[in-house]
């Protein structure tokens, strides 16, 4: 049975190339999910921590520029970069992609930075719902399948500009059916709200897809700022264990 500590080995590419408080780039992603038995909330941030430990023990090395996202997973893998930059005098500069991970760096007095000063980076860590069997992601709970969408249900999340919201949800129905919804907020009234003052869509959608073809065809449509899609990025994903080991998942050779 896997648990959810799930890091993803991603390419790397142009920190810039995504917009700040949304930038899902570079090496590594976290994964994550949940086991519900009685002990599972306890056995599944040990499996988080493990992937995350693994993963920042195999990849980030001394003088590079680490891309920091956000969730439960991150947490595990910044406080094991702390240590390392620690125990090890290591040159460390981190670029945060939200504001939970600008609070994250600061707070394990690690170096932060901005694109700007950093357009590019060697490794991002960030996290991730669904793996397929060609390492394609969604973003935003730690699930392994064959193909998107077996066991994540919630859907794609859509980053829209607010007045966009309604035009983009018809286009995305138009063109690739299914269902898309506006992502309301838990606790406060209205919709949720990213850092970067947008919307979330979450499209539901209801057949397989060739998701390299649709993430630029979604891209495309006017108001939409970004997918939680990541297309042919990951080249290794980390799965914590219930036995306490990390197993690997290897991108297929082309």
């Amino acid at each position: 049975m896997r648990l959810p500590g799930r890091l993803a080995l991603l390419r790397s590419t142009p920190l810039a190339a995504r917009p700040p408080g949304r930038v899902r780039t570079g090496r590594a992603a976290a994964r994550r999910g949940f086991s519900r038995g009685r002990l599972g909330g306890t056995m599944a941030e040990e499996a988080k921590k493990r992937a995350a430990f693994a993963a920042v023990d195999k990849h980030v090395q001394n003088n590079q520029v680490l891309g920091i996202g956000s969730g439960s997973t991150i947490v595990h893998a910044v406080q094991r970069l702390a240590e390392r930059v620690k125990e090890e005098n290591l040159t460390i500069v981190c670029i945060p992609t939200s504001f939970q991970a600008r609070q994250l760096i600061l707070q394990n007095g690690l170096t932060l930075s901005d694109l700007d000063r950093n357009p590019e980076l060697d490794v991002a860590i960030d996290g991730a719902d669904e793996v397929d069997s060609d390492l394609n992601l969604i973003k935003g709970g730690g699930k392994k399948s064959d193909s998107l969408g077996e066991q994540w249900k919630k859907g794609v999340p859509i980053e829209v500009i607010p007045m966009a919201y309604v035009p983009v949800t018809k286009a995305l129905t138009k063109k690739f059916g299914g269902v898309v919804e506006l992502r309301m907020a838990v606790n406060k009234a209205g919709p949720v709200v990213t850092d970067n003052g947008n919307f979330i869509l979450d499209w539901k959608f209801d057949k397989v897809h060739e998701w390299r073809e649709v993430n630029s065809a979604i891209k495309m449509i006017p108001g939409v700022v970004e997918t939680g899609l990541f297309i042919d990025m990951a080249q290794r994903v980390y799965f914590g264990m219930e036995d306490g080991s990390v197993s690997v998942r290897e991108k297929p050779p082309c």
